[in-house]
């Protein structure tokens, strides 16, 4: 695949060099962007078994500064629940009417939450919703007695996440037009939370390598 001019200063100015954070994020700021604001993502390899159950790294995170994203949120809920939810701002609410557009193909939300007394009506759609990351469940911090409040976190750009298959942890931390200071405080955050989740049967090495990449932008190796 021929790789744009752009492209390939860009990774020429990354290079193979593991720099300070502070130094990573001015590198991040000198690379030629696309023509939108992009996100600053954090990638973390861990040296953890992810088929071993007690090895699974799985939580939310609330950064002091969010990620900067407005995401479009749909919430399973009735009654006075379902209220809650269009009066913190969910842009799409229902109970089993909006069960039966998922059912139909229809998911135009990026977070699905739920109150736990629709989780046995939402059961059968996990093989429509879990290959897709929108399945609600506790873990991830998605199905909540508390609607409002879960509602205004994830709008405030609470996320889920997990380790993938390799390993690693991927985590939205900003984006590009954030000050320097606000991204410093949010990956430090990350980071300190993501290694306060290190599995006791992990020995040695937890962190194996700490990156930074813009959406369109290659990555750079930092410390932290």
């Amino acid at each position: 695949m021929k790789r744009s001019k752009r492209s390939l200063e860009n990774r020429e100015k990354a290079g193979f060099k593991t720099a300070s954070l502070d130094a990573g994020l001015d590198l991040l700021a000198s690379i030629k962007s696309a023509k939108f604001d992009e996100s600053v993502d954090l990638h973390i390899s861990l040296d953890i078994d992810p088929k071993q159950a007690d090895q699974q790294i799985r939580g939310t995170m609330l950064l002091p500064h969010g990620t900067g994203d407005s995401p479009n949120i749909a919430v399973v809920a009735d009654g006075k629940n379902a209220e809650e939810a269009k009066e913190a701002g969910a842009q799409k609410v229902g109970a089993k009417d909006l069960i039966d557009e998922i059912k139909s193909g229809k998911l135009d939300f990026d977070i699905l939450l739920a109150h736990p007394s629709m989780m046995r009506d939402l059961a059968p759609l996990g093989r429509v919703l879990g290959p897709r990351g929108l399945m609600p469940s506790p873990k991830a911090g998605t199905v909540s007695s508390d609607i409002k409040g879960t509602v205004s976190e994830f709008l405030k750009g609470k996320q889920s996440f997990r380790n993938d298959d390799g390993g690693n942890v991927h985590l939205k931390v900003g984006k590009k037009s954030f000050k320097k200071n606000q991204l410093l405080e949010n990956i430090q955050m990350a980071h300190e939370t993501i290694k306060s989740m290190r599995p006791s049967s992990v020995k040695g090495i937890y962190m194996k390598k700490v990156s930074l990449s813009l959406t369109m932008g290659p990555g750079v190796k930092v410390e932290i």
